[in-house]
Formats: C-alpha cells, structure tokens, sequence
C-alpha cells in the first residue's frame, strides 16, 4: 500500500496549485482588441490577462446594462472555494500518510475522489448559475439595449466550457493551469486506488 499511498499524496498535494494558477480563463476577442481581452478566475477572485482588462471588460458591460465585475468581497465563493480545496488537499493527505504507516482500505481513496467529483460539479454548477445571471440580468436603463429575431433581450452569458460568438466579440472560455493541476490530482488519486485495490486482492488471493 506504500506506493499506492505516496501516489494519494501527491495527487491530493496537486489541489494545491490552484492557489497558485488560475482554475479558469475567458478571453473576448474583437476587430477592436486584435490581441484580445480576458480575466483569470482565481479561487479567491478575478484577475485581468493584462493591466486593464478588467476595466475595459466593465467599461464595455456598461453599454449594455451588465453588472460590473464582483470584487473578492462581493462573492461568497471567493472566501468558500479556498477552504473547501484546501481542506480537501489536506484531507487526501492525511489519508495518504495514515496508509504510508499502516494498513489502509483503498476504499478511503476512491471516497475521497467521489467526494472531490460531487464538489467539483457543484462548483460548476454554480459557475454556470453566476455565468447565466451575470449574462442575462441586464439594467433596463442600458444605452444599448439589444434583441433577437423576436424582440427577446440577448443574453450574454459566456459559454462555461468552448467558445461563442457574442455580438462582434468571440469568447473563450477553457480551463487554466490550476484546472489542470487538479484534473491530473484527481487522476492519481484514481491510480492510487487501483493500485491499492489490485494490492488487497493479492494478499486475499
């Protein structure tokens, strides 16, 4: 179970890169920002690709009645996901080093990468949510006030995942290093309990 466990480790430790590097990316580009604009989405807040992206990206929201961007303070989220990553990082770890010493099921590994997926959707989730209200809660007093086909308000909402063109602007919206990071964690976490599993089934066999 030795290196079923060190691997547990490491995977767990590799949540710990999102307070490093962003979890999320969304770029805009347009005929009037050839090079593009975009903000990195931090566990604890967001951050602008360049100086003043995120002034820009406000300043353009204006025109068409979207909120200005939250601030750390002004999401729950911000001050919520690092102590949920964190307490799982540290969580994993524990039960990496619990089974470096002694006898551990491999069932501790797989609940804690179930626990990590469940957690993992509800971020999602709840990105999407934000993302969608965010796009289509728009001030009715807006200078530009834009419709569909039907007369329907456009929404703005970036894609979670991809890329959409939105007015003369395309977004894209992909996963950053820190997504990456937890993605190849969360993997690990999986061989780990493979390899512990297959280990139980010899010592019965």
């Amino acid at each position: 179970m030795k290196s079923a466990s060190i691997i547990m480790i490491i995977g767990s430790a590799l949540l710990l890169g999102l307070f490093v590097f962003p979890l999320w990316s969304i770029t805009l580009e347009a005929p009037q920002y050839p090079s593009g604009i975009g903000m990195n989405i931090h566990l604890d807040g967001l951050q602008g690709k360049e100086k003043h992206d995120l002034q820009n990206i406000d300043g353009l929201n204006h025109y068409i009645g979207m909120r200005k961007l939250p601030k750390a303070d002004e999401m729950w989220e911000f001050s919520t996901f690092p102590k949920v990553i964190g307490s799982m990082a540290a969580l994993g770890i524990i039960i990496g080093l619990i089974g470096l010493f002694k006898f551990i099921s491999p069932k501790w590994f797989l609940g804690w990468l179930i626990l990590m997926i469940i957690l993992g959707i509800l971020g999602m989730y709840d990105f999407n949510a934000w993302m969608v209200d965010y796009g289509t809660n728009l001030d009715p007093k807006a200078i530009m006030k834009m419709t569909d086909a039907n007369g329907n308000p456009l929404s703005y909402k970036p894609p979670l995942f991809g890329t959409k063109n939105i007015l003369n602007f395309v977004a894209h919206s992909y996963p950053h290093k820190g997504a990456y990071m937890m993605g190849f964690g969360m993997f690990l976490t999986f061989v780990a309990y493979w390899i512990g599993n297959k280990k139980v089934k010899s010592l019965k066999a």
